[in-house]
């Protein structure tokens, strides 16, 4: 699994409007200071390879970029959560989890 960091508001807005019209993309918004989201980090890294290789996945530290969720926030109306996985294909939210529901599989299934 290769983490890519999502750190700029210009950054989000290329994977938004086009990025994921090339193929899904993967937002993990991921609080350093929370134990459940380090579980969560560590599940998807444990399993991601097997079932969403071809995922690009974006790592957002909400410490550090906390204006970062909240542009996620407005732009896709998704509701802040931590953790977060949000996939986005064509602009929309294809799959959306939160906290211990985040799981790799499950955008397997939703993409089926």
């Amino acid at each position: 699994m290769k983490w890519e960091e999502l750190k700029s508001s210009e950054l989000l807005d290329e994977l938004v409007n086009e990025k994921s019209f090339q193929s899904p993309i993967a937002i993990f918004k991921h609080s350093t200071r929370c134990a459940i989201s380090a579980l969560a980090k560590s599940r998807l890294q444990s399993s991601w390879d097997k079932h969403n290789s071809d995922i690009p996945i974006f790592l957002l530290d909400l410490i550090r970029y906390r204006e970062l969720s909240n542009q996620i926030e407005k732009s896709l109306g998704v509701k802040h959560e931590s953790p977060q996985l949000i996939v986005l294909e064509k602009g929309e939210i294809m799959h959306h989890s939160s906290h211990l529901s985040i799981a790799a599989d499950r955008i397997t299934e939703s993409r089926a």
